[in-house]
């Protein structure tokens, strides 16, 4: 079963439940990974949350029921996923800019979002630089912070997280600390560990191949895995985010891998992260496609 067919049965199993519970574990196995890595890698493919899909998607459906039936407020809240009419009213009202009431009447405008599907784009116009490395478990040397992903705070938090190391002389303290040479060498790393509910642990790092312990720091393995690495170059933090989006609709619906279990490495290079020639790389597990 290929990558396009395994994210149709997620999004099957989500359509079909619609109007009622969604576990986002089952749909995550139909797509053969992780929560957290189905969560992740639905954003970076269609620039919206998951939940805000779902979310989307019912309140569509609601506003058909309302315009073709004569279902009571009530009862499509509770269809729907909603506590109470007055959560249902305010979700509603949000996108679609009027009330559930107001929907019933004839020539008012609603918002109508429909079912996402995958296929392959076939570009040909940017190439994507990469090569696959083999990596034995190593030490890294940071600082961690559980982020949520509700409402993608994550893109918010993460960069603060940074700022406020550097304010505090933390990054400082890990650049005199990275050790030399190797595969990522000195450079800063930031960390997308597994998560669950809606939060995973980002780290912000160095290499620390020689296993020092550092006050007020922690450590970290990385177990050995087989890893994507993808060059790019762009201004943080669109050039980084365009790139996870490239790796998860180019590379693996088209390659000879899939993603493999572990945390995203993402490795930053000295200079300036806003120039446009700022060059960066993306780490990400990856595993041989069965034939």
């Amino acid at each position: 079963m290929d990558w396009l067919e395994r994210m149709g049965r997620a999004m099957g199993y989500i359509e079909e439940n619609l109007a009622g519970e969604i576990d986002f574990r089952t749909a995550a196995e139909l797509a053969c990974c992780s929560v957290y890595h189905f969560q992740r890698m639905f954003s970076f493919i269609t620039d919206v949350p998951l939940s805000e899909y779902i979310r989307r998607r019912r309140l569509t459906l609601a506003a058909f029921e309302l315009q073709t039936g004569d279902s009571k407020i009530i009862d499509l809240a509770l269809k729907y996923g909603y506590d109470s009419p007055v959560s249902f009213t305010r979700a509603f009202q949000k996108l679609h800019g009027i009330t559930p009431t107001s929907a019933r009447e004839t020539g008012v405008r609603l918002k109508a979002y429909p079912r996402l599907s995958f296929h392959i784009s076939l570009r040909g116009d940017k190439e994507m630089n990469y090569r696959i490395v083999e990596k034995s478990a190593f030490s890294v040397l940071g600082k961690a912070l559980k982020v949520s992903t509700v409402n993608e705070a994550q893109l918010e938090r993460i960069p603060q997280f940074w700022d406020e190391l550097r304010q505090n002389g933390s990054i400082d303290k890990l650049s005199s600390r990275a050790a030399a040479g190797g595969q990522i060498g000195k450079n800063l790393l930031g960390i997308c560990t597994e998560g669950a509910n809606d939060e995973f642990v980002y780290v912000i790092a160095v290499e620390n191949t020689a296993r020092v312990k550092e006050t007020g720091f922690e450590t970290f393995v990385i177990p050995a895995l087989t890893w994507g690495v993808f060059e790019a170059v762009g201004p943080m933090p669109n050039a980084i985010q365009e790139l996870f989006k490239r790796i998860y609709t180019e590379f693996f619906p088209a390659g000879g891998y899939e993603r493999g279990n572990g945390p995203d490495i993402e490795v930053y290079y000295e200079g300036d992260i806003h120039s446009p020639d700022y060059r960066f790389e993306v780490w990400i597990p990856v595993i041989k496609k069965k034939s």
